[in-house]
Order: structure tokens, then sequence, then C-alpha cells
């Protein structure tokens, strides 16, 4: 089953609210998105509600229990991946005054790509496009995307 249009975009209020967005991007990659979907209420739980200092300060001990959670998608890589982009993000947030600022700072789609896969985990090309397109920052028109980024 194919999701029906695209996904909902929102105005993130809060860290917790990208780091969330960019979880599911994490969790995603290479998946299919209905699994990830149907495990979306236990990932939030564990993940503590994707509270962004709370995911920051887990430890290797935490990431080994949720390696044994039914609840998750139970990918070391993919665990690990969170809480090092919680920490990117935090870190980029008192850089730039704002996560949201870190992001207008991007020239533009092509800048956006680079640097934040650079910068975080697990964050391909669509990937980054998702994630921008959620949290509404300006991408192109998903047929200009896919030509291009094939």
């Amino acid at each position: 089953m194919a999701p029906q249009g695209p996904p909902e975009q929102i105005d993130p209020q809060s860290l917790d609210e990208y780091l969330e967005i960019m979880a599911k991007v994490v969790f995603e990659s290479g998946m299919s998105w209905s699994v990830v979907e149907n495990k979306w209420p236990g990932i939030r739980e564990a993940f503590h509600n994707f509270d962004i200092r709370t995911v920051a300060d887990m430890v290797p001990p935490e990431i080994d229990q949720l390696t044994q959670d039914t609840r998750v998608i139970r990918n070391r890589r993919k665990l690990e991946a969170i809480v090092s982009n919680a920490r990117r993000m935090l870190d980029l947030n008192a850089e730039f005054g704002s996560f949201k600022a870190y992001l207008d700072a991007f020239e533009d789609f092509d800048a956006a790509i680079k640097t934040m896969r650079k910068d975080f985990k697990f964050l391909g090309v669509f990937g980054t496009y998702y994630f921008l397109y959620v949290v509404k920052w300006p991408v192109p028109p998903h047929d200009e995307f896919r030509a291009k980024y094939k």
C-alpha cells in the first residue's frame, strides 16, 4: 500500500519536532514507510517523545536496551544516528541561534542537501528532501527533484 499524496507539513515549534521528523527519515531509510508508521507510537515512547535533550543524553547502555526493544526498529546504526543527530541539532541550534536559522542559511536546495548530509547521519538525498518538505522549507517540485536526483 502506497501513501496517499505527500506527507503532512508542519510548522515546527521546537527542536523536539525537528528531531521527530528527522528520526522518521532515519527509520524510513531503506524501509517501508508503512512499517515505520505502524511502529511509530512505540518509537515515540522509546525515544521519550523525542525530547531532544533526553535523546541527546542517551548513553550506549540505553542504545543496547533499544536494540532489544520490540517497539522500535532495532537497527543499532539507526538508533545511534538518532542520538547523534539530536546532539548535532542542539549544537547547530546554539551556533545559529535557532535550528530554523541554520536551515534558512542555505543558499538553495543543492546547498541544503550537501550540508545536511554532512551534518546528520542516515540522511540521504531523498530523506533530506522529505525532511525539508515536511518542515516547510522551500524544496523543488517533486517531479523536478526526481528528474534531477534519480
